[in-house]
């Protein structure tokens, strides 16, 4: 007919002749759709993936490609990490001790992640790798370490040693909020310390830069502003006062540098570094956690394999009503009834995993746990719902 699509020719092949409907255009359309522009149903959703009741892992599926009209540049993966907490990068550094303490946590900060300081240690090891993570790259630093005109060069040194810098305010009784007197740096210690003892026992007085040389900015100063004095004065560190000259806080040179560096790091809302720290459930770590906070920690790691316990429920609700800023991971879970024992109780998060680990032996030795795939997808299908982000582990 004539407007058909198809049209009635005869053609050869392997010697023999035929007669058969062809398209016009190209004979592919018709041999895969059968000349329609139709498109098939192909391949299960996630929901359908997870309807049979069966443990899958990661190796047992796989995603599907579909259309895209973007470049990698114009990714956005931020995730959130809690219900207050956001990462440019999804990802976070376990609470081992073979895995994350200050120098770990620093870098996944840097890069987007945070990091988590593990709990095998002293609470006041532990409360100390925080503050380091805190004190690294700190824009508005509100408690910088301050040393008084009676202190000597060495003490200094023993800065530098212990939180690796040596720009140092000098207030007039070595504490924070009082009258700012000068500054002591690397420029004005470094010559002396080769003097050996001598050197080493000099008063910070008879050393320091006094404060009438000192580029200072005044409390109420925006960080933009701030950094501007910085660029133009050229100087390394940058100490906030109020109208009485009381140190109130600190700015480095360094940070500006390091946020070009890493765009993307993880920061709170001071501009420092983004931490976080296991506890355990057990009654003595709350007097870990007081010091932790101390330190400013910004997120909290119940640190169990089963987090489905009363004894978790329980620090959880604690913790919430003694610190009720304070942001939790809750777990391990790997079903929606052990998130929601721990969301009712208050938790910002959830790990999930049980025995998924490459070094986990918790589904050997326990005989219980779940398919990491399908742990994910059902606890994160439930907890979605209450705004509460989950974490996979392992």
């Amino acid at each position: 007919m004539e407007g058909d699509t198809f049209s009635q020719k005869s053609y050869i092949s392997n010697g023999r002749k035929y007669s058969t409907p062809m398209p016009e255009s190209n004979p592919s359309d018709f041999l895969i759709c059968g000349g329609t522009t139709y498109v098939p149903e192909d391949g299960i959703t996630g929901a359908q993936l997870m309807a049979g009741g069966d443990g899958l892992t990661y190796n047992d599926f796989i995603l599907l490609p579909g259309y895209i009209d973007f470049v990698p540049e114009e990714c956005d993966l931020t995730s959130a990490l809690t219900k207050k907490i956001t990462l440019r990068a999804p990802l976070m550094s376990s609470p081992m001790d073979t895995v994350t303490e200050s120098n770990m946590a620093i870098a996944m900060a840097l890069g987007g992640g945070i990091g988590i300081v593990h709990h095998n240690c002293s609470k006041e090891y532990q409360s100390m790798e925080v503050s380091k993570v805190k004190k690294y790259q700190h824009g508005f630093v509100l408690d910088p370490v301050v040393l008084g005109p009676s202190n000597v060069v060495a003490d200094v040194e023993e800065v530098k040693k212990k939180y690796g810098f040596t720009g140092i305010p000098i207030t007039d009784n070595g504490k924070m909020g009082t009258k700012l007197v000068g500054i002591v740096t690397s420029r004005d210690i470094d010559f002396l310390l080769e003097k050996g003892t001598e050197g080493a026992q000099m008063l910070l007085s008879e050393v320091m830069t006094p404060v009438d040389e000192l580029v200072t900015a005044k409390a109420g100063v925006t960080l933009q502003d701030a950094n501007h004095i910085l660029e133009k004065s050229k100087k390394g560190k940058l100490p906030i006062i109020n109208e009485n000259g009381d140190l109130v806080a600190l700015i480095a040179r360094t940070d500006l540098k390091k946020s070009r560096e890493f765009p993307y790091a993880s920061k709170d809302e001071n501009n420092q570094l983004l931490v976080g720290a296991a506890i355990s459930t057990r009654e003595d770590d709350k007097a870990r956690l007081e010091a932790l906070v101390m330190a400013g920690v910004d997120v909290v790691v119940l640190d169990s394999s089963q987090g489905n316990s009363i004894f978790q429920i329980n620090m959880i609700r604690w913790i919430k009503e003694k610190y009720p800023n304070l942001q939790i991971i809750g777990g391990n879970v790997v079903t929606a009834c052990q998130a929601k024992n721990l969301i009712d109780a208050g938790v910002d998060g959830l790990r999930v995993g049980m025995g998924a680990g490459s070094i986990c032996i918790t589904q050997e030795v326990m005989a219980v746990g779940r398919s990491q795939g399908t742990a994910v997808y059902k606890v994160a299908e439930y907890a979605r719902r209450f705004g509460v982000p989950v974490i996979a582990d392992g």
